[in-house]
């Protein structure tokens, strides 16, 4: 077996920012600190990335290409509640991975023009997909909803998908970086998000639910 190339410096940076700006915060993280981490001289992270901010941005590009190909409904079928259930838990699993994008969001859309733009499209996807998937529902006899109460519901399903992880940071700051720890908190972001639609659902997807609340509430006894 061939041995793989070794990661370039440029990649190498952008892993240890992200490791770092997601254990310790992105403002307590300087190109210094990532020089020091992977032990290389400020003058070559320099030569890669012209400040922090282009680090970040970098960051963000990726996170923005991954996002935007992950907010899209499957196009060979249409989802039940349960799939539904399924890829929210995925999709938040995701969003750990660029956990400080979310923890640190306000005072980064304050100084960071570029992401503020972008991150203000990425809500937009968001909203767009909880739509697609509300919609679907209601063709399907599944939801009974009306037409005005679908944008209050999910932009209410985008704010919590969007500040979950701060609001865990509020409650568990100390242990926001143990996956072991969160997890279980984690994942109940996707419930939180569907007990939004919970009260308009119908038929079989109601039933996928109340069996999705049946199992949450043991796992919370257990």
């Amino acid at each position: 077996m061939e041995a793989k190339p070794p990661r370039r410096t440029r990649e190498r940076i952008l892993e240890v920012s992200l490791r770092l700006f997601n254990d310790i915060g992105e403002p307590n993280v300087t190109t210094t600190t990532i020089a020091e981490e992977m032990k290389i001289s400020p003058g070559n992270l320099y030569y890669h990335f012209r400040n922090k901010d282009d680090i970040i941005n970098s960051i963000f590009a990726q996170f923005e290409h991954e996002i935007e190909r992950r907010l899209r409904l499957p196009d060979d079928h249409k989802p039940l509640i349960d799939e539904v259930w399924t890829y929210l838990q995925y999709l938040i699993g995701f969003l750990w991975q660029y956990r400080f994008l979310y923890r640190d969001l306000n005072d980064l859309l304050a100084r960071n023009r570029t992401l503020e733009t972008h991150f203000k499209q990425i809500i937009i996807h968001k909203q767009r997909f909880a739509r697609e998937m509300c919609d679907l529902l209601v063709a399907d006899g599944e939801m009974d909803i009306k037409p005005g109460e679908i944008e209050p519901l999910t932009t209410n399903m985008v704010v919590i998908s969007t500040y979950w992880l701060s609001y865990q940071f509020v409650m568990n700051p100390r242990k926001y970086n143990d996956p072991e720890e969160i997890g279980a908190d984690l994942r109940l972001a996707s419930y939180h998000i569907l007990s939004l639609m919970a009260p308009y659902l119908r038929g079989r997807s109601r039933e996928l639910f109340d069996k999705m609340a049946r199992e949450q509430d043991a796992g919370r006894a257990a």
